[in-house]
């Protein structure tokens, strides 16, 4: 429907062109265009053309009469519910009035017409036609509105996909260098440091303490590189998989958390991409690092298993339990975070707490092949 119009159209169809002139000058104002037919075949054409508060048709017409005419105008879609009021010379038998109703009518009027109540009709026509438009402009309105905000969304969400995979990639980076260059590089010293103290003179105690004690800061800060390149990146994730991943950051975890860790993973790594297996090992990494944080847990149990095409992660732990409006609080940057890693694959997160009983994640992220 063309809501763009300022003015309401009724269109006034009868074969009688003195009526249609008359009713033109009665009815033509500021706030509404009138529309003239003088037969059926061209009333549906200009339904066909214009969208119309009202139609006031005469009844009796040769060709297409007003009852055919009104038929075919509720067989169009654009024309459906056009309220429709007949136009007749004289009182109609009940058969005909039956008949007018039936191809659709909504009310009849008896000439000559009687103008105050005419207007009166068609008035409240009019003003519903101009609520609708309106209405369904600021429909409109709303769904691109919708439609804009979707698309930002969108965007959004494609723009922090891309953020994290490029954190992802100089993540990977950053350890590979620190792992190889600086690994390397202390190994090297070591190395070196070695070949001094074994030819240092034997009454060269000072000397020899020194190269040990420098000796085991080396060895130090190579067990150091070593950690930092794999919170970074863990090696085991990219060459043995997300399960071995997970075994590992778990036991690392209890060494430095004293928290335990019952694991259950598959013998089977489940069959995922480099993506998913990310966004799940991070994913896996918050949900630790809550625990440790906030739950006051001793004991953790981690589950991986594939199910119904997807794999399902599942952590539950035996703290104080998440309070229900800090599940959905968008202050919760961790698990705002989380949800979005895994929206980009179909995959979804529940989360359920009881005071005092601990608190469940589940975790489903789609299966994608490596």
């Amino acid at each position: 429907m063309d809501t763009s119009l300022s003015q309401a159209s009724i269109l006034i169809v009868d074969d009688d062109s003195r009526s249609l002139f008359a009713l033109q000058e009665l009815l033509q104002s500021a706030t509404q265009k009138v529309v003239l037919a003088n037969s059926g075949e061209e009333a549906l054409q200009c339904v066909l053309k214009e969208d119309f508060a009202a139609i006031l048709l005469d009844a009796r017409m040769p060709g297409v009469d007003g009852f055919e005419t009104a038929r075919l105008i509720r067989e169009r879609e654009r024309s459906r519910h056009t309220p429709i009021i007949f136009l007749t010379g004289a009182a109609e038998d009940v058969h005909s009035v039956f008949r007018g109703y039936e191809a659709g009518a909504v009310d009849y009027i008896v000439k000559p017409l009687v103008p105050e109540i005419l207007k009166s009709k068609l008035s409240v026509f009019v003003e519903l036609y101009n609520k609708n438009a309106v209405l369904i402009r600021e429909i409109a309105e709303r769904t691109r509105a919708e439609e804009q905000l979707r698309k930002s969304e969108e965007n959004l969400r494609a723009l922090a996909a891309h953020l994290q995979s490029v954190r992802e990639e100089e993540w990977t980076r950053i350890a590979r260098e620190i792992h190889d260059e600086l690994g390397q590089s202390l190994t090297g010293l070591k190395m070196d440091l070695t070949w001094v103290a074994n030819r240092l003179p034997v009454d060269q105690r000072v000397l020899a303490e020194k190269t040990k004690s420098m000796s085991g800061l080396i060895d130090n800060t190579i067990q150091s590189v070593r950690k930092i390149a794999s919170r970074l990146r863990p090696e085991v994730l990219d060459q043995l998989g997300l399960t071995a991943a997970i075994g590992w950051h778990a036991g690392d975890f209890r060494k430095r958390t004293g928290i335990r860790c019952k694991l259950s993973l598959p013998s089977d790594t489940p069959m995922l991409d480099r993506e998913r297996a990310t966004a799940a090992f991070r994913i896996f990494q918050e949900l630790l690092t809550n625990v440790a944080r906030h739950a006051g847990a001793t004991r953790i149990d981690v589950a991986v298993q594939a199910e119904s095409g997807a794999l399902v992660l599942t952590v539950e732990d035996n703290g104080k339990g998440i309070a229900e409006s800090a599940i959905y609080d968008p202050k919760s940057l961790g698990l705002l975070g989380m949800r979005e890693r895994v929206l980009p694959f179909g995959g979804a997160i529940e989360i359920a707490g009881a005071q005092g009983k601990g608190t469940k994640v589940r975790v489903s992220i789609p299966l994608g092949l490596k």
